[in-house]
């Protein structure tokens, strides 16, 4: 008797239709919570999100869990759409400097272009400290860090000689606090003729993280 032949099992065309079906309610939902939550605020409530969504709050639950859930959904749409700037902007850099500066200003306009989707993505919930947020927890600002620190790991080596390896592999990430923190208090800090703007903020920003803010660097110096 030959061997019996496997025959590959058909695909369940309906539960293909239905996954498809799910994903895209799922993106249709993240779509309308981002809009509501850019529109109503950081404090936007789950039954206010759906309403504004025009659907009730247990469909976003069935489809996110919790609230939780839905910051963690919304901010990897919001983390894609900003890795996107972010390789825009760094590709048509020629120096470390400039993809840095690039980088630096695509993070920083994506911030705030609304800052309430934004903070919405970036706070805990309460009584989840454990936790990370949707940024620190996706790596985003990681990978453009090495990127960026592969570009001046040249300069560097000549700048710190012997100890410049190990102080190279710290870079990236006190760079992303650097840029998370200083970006972040910029974007909550009202209006006024002495806050700068977006652009000069991000030259501030790339400014400290190459020379510093010693007396003589241009972060030090106001700009003419």
């Amino acid at each position: 008797m030959g061997p019996v032949d496997y025959v590959q099992p058909a695909v369940d065309g309906r539960a293909a239709r239905w996954q498809r079906h799910r994903e895209e309610r799922r993106r249709e939902l993240i779509k309308a919570a981002r809009k509501a939550v850019h529109t109503l605020g950081r404090d936007a409530s789950m039954e206010d999100i759906a309403a504004a969504a025009g659907t009730s709050k247990p469909v976003f639950y069935r489809y996110f869990g919790d609230k939780a859930g839905l910051q963690q959904a919304m901010g990897e749409v919001v983390l894609a759409q900003m890795q996107r700037k972010m390789k825009e902007a760094v590709a048509t850099a020629t120096t470390a400097r400039e993809g840095l500066f690039a980088m630096v200003s695509a993070y920083l306009q994506m911030a705030e272009s609304s800052p309430s989707v934004y903070a919405f993505v970036t706070r805990l919930p309460h009584g989840d400290a454990g936790q990370q947020d949707a940024i620190a927890a996706s790596g985003a600002l990681g990978h453009f860090f090495e990127s960026i620190s592969a570009m001046m790991a040249a300069p560097m080596r000549e700048h710190l000689g012997p100890d410049a390896e190990t102080l190279i592999g710290y870079w990236p990430t006190a760079a992303i606090g650097m840029v998370r923190n200083a970006g972040e208090l910029w974007l909550s800090s009202p209006d006024s003729p002495a806050k700068p703007d977006q652009q000069a903020m991000a030259g501030y920003i790339t400014d400290w993280l190459c020379v510093g803010i010693a007396p003589g660097s241009r972060a030090a110096q106001k700009p003419q």
